[in-house]
């Protein structure tokens, strides 16, 4: 696997425990903590895809135009219309 080296801004917190973890041997090193948090995400966003797409598919797919209409009205996420002030 190829590999590229990027910088990554962390909170300093953040950081701190990482370290911690290298410290007390539960991480080999702050790349190799990132890299596996990288990929337990991207399988994580993978499995809610696939989770929501199954669901789509058992209640009769993707929302009509109509049917993401009165769900924004309902949850208040409308668009509202600029009114002019004249």
């Amino acid at each position: 696997m190829a590999t590229k080296k990027i910088t990554v801004t962390l909170d300093e917190t953040q950081l701190a425990r990482i370290r911690s973890l290298i410290e007390s041997g539960k991480a080999a090193s702050v790349s190799g903590f990132v890299q596996h948090a990288v990929g337990v995400s991207l399988d994580d966003v993978a499995g809610w895809g696939a989770m929501l797409a199954e669901a789509l598919a058992q209640s009769g797919g993707e929302l009509s135009a109509d049917e993401r209409a009165w769900a924004d009205r309902i949850l208040g996420t409308a668009k509202r219309r600029k009114h002019s002030a004249a």
